[in-house]
């Protein structure tokens, strides 16, 4: 039985336009998560994204989490991720340390610096500066954390922070574990050189793809310093068990058929290469392209989804952990998927793919 830690992944996609729809979603994730904890699964996480409608209702991730915070028991409460470059790293220690405080020390903390060109627009931040005023960002963060509440001052020409104490403090010291998320070779090794944890994905590239990046990812750890043993690999994987094949298939094609033509537009837009394999955009926009069941074939052969039944999901997530990851997270919740077959996917999922 393989021992990955399985734990949800969540956009919060909105399929259709009307507020009752919207308010319905967050209200139906709410009661998924309490479920999930209820079930012994190890933690949810949540996006950030803003201005794309349908995939940017988690605009607020740590609200949230802070919801579920005094709703729940046990499971962790992912930041999946922050994208730092757009607050100053003040409020984000602030808001980040009161979620870990809320929860009793339960928030894994993401980072990242975002895709979108037009959030950085929106939000006045030089998007071809991203890199450096994330790592910057977050370097700061940690500074404040450290310093246990007593005055910081940096001077940063994207940010400053003028001589403060700041509070509250998060429970986990002296701060939450930290996470880094790309879709990129060159991301996870940039993650890999600061000993960051790694939050990534399937959709673009597929598992074997993602399993080269993974082990250069380690071998970088290890050169760097860390012990890659001591550092987690997540995979966020669009996923549905059902008792059979064609029944999972039946269920959830549509919503992951949906979910994979609008999202993988946004995660790399028309011309986008990845610059180790130009192949990746051909397996990252497949159901573009395809007729409906060879997208779902291909999606499903290369991991980049899972429908299938509870011996196809075991072999599915042996497959994850061989790839090299410790954490898999579930994106149950995908395009649209009537809430009940989400609830009855989490049960089966826990009590035949993974039981306790």
């Amino acid at each position: 039985m393989p021992s990955l830690r399985v734990g949800l992944g969540y956009e919060v996609e909105v399929r259709g336009r009307t507020r009752e729809v919207e308010q319905r979603a967050f209200s139906d994730v709410l009661a998924q998560v309490e479920l999930a904890d209820e079930l012994g699964y190890e933690a949810a996480w949540f996006v950030e994204h803003h201005f794309t409608r349908g995939f940017s209702h988690s605009s607020a991730p740590d609200l949230i989490l802070a919801a579920l915070a005094r709703t729940t028991r046990r499971i962790r409460l992912g930041l999946g991720v922050v994208l730092l470059p757009f607050q100053p790293p003040v409020r984000t220690a602030e808001r980040v340390a009161t979620l870990d405080v809320l929860s009793g020390g339960r928030v894994e903390f993401g980072t990242g610096r975002g895709a979108s060109p037009l959030e950085y627009q929106a939000f006045q931040r030089p998007f071809e500066h991203s890199r450096r005023i994330w790592e910057d960002s977050l370097d700061a963060v940690l500074e404040i954390w450290r310093a246990d509440g007593a005055p910081v001052s940096i001077d940063n020409e994207y940010f400053s922070v003028p001589g403060v104490g700041v509070y509250p403090r998060p429970v986990q010291d002296p701060h939450p574990p930290v996470w880094v998320a790309s879709t990129s070779r060159a991301g996870y090794l940039a993650a890999a050189r600061r000993g960051w944890n790694l939050l990534g994905m399937t959709m673009l590239k597929g598992l074997d793809d993602v399993a080269d990046d993974i082990a250069a990812y380690r071998e970088t750890l290890a050169a760097s310093g860390y012990d890659p043993a001591a550092r987690r690999v997540a995979l966020m994987i669009p996923w549905h068990v059902a008792a059979t094949r064609a029944a999972a298939v039946e269920t959830a094609a549509d919503a992951v058929l949906w979910y994979i033509r609008r999202q993988v537009n946004l995660v790399t837009p028309p011309g986008y290469y990845d610059a180790r394999h130009a192949t990746h955009r051909v397996l990252g926009q497949l159901a573009a392209g395809m007729p409906p069941e060879e997208a779902l074939d291909t999606l499903c052969r290369h991991r980049m989804v899972v429908l299938d039944d509870p011996e196809g999901s075991r072999k599915a997530m042996e497959a994850v952990e061989a790839a090299g990851a410790t954490d898999l997270l579930l994106q149950a919740q995908v395009g649209g998927l009537a809430h009940h077959h989400v609830c009855d996917s989490l049960r089966l999922f826990r009590d035949e793919v993974m039981p306790l």
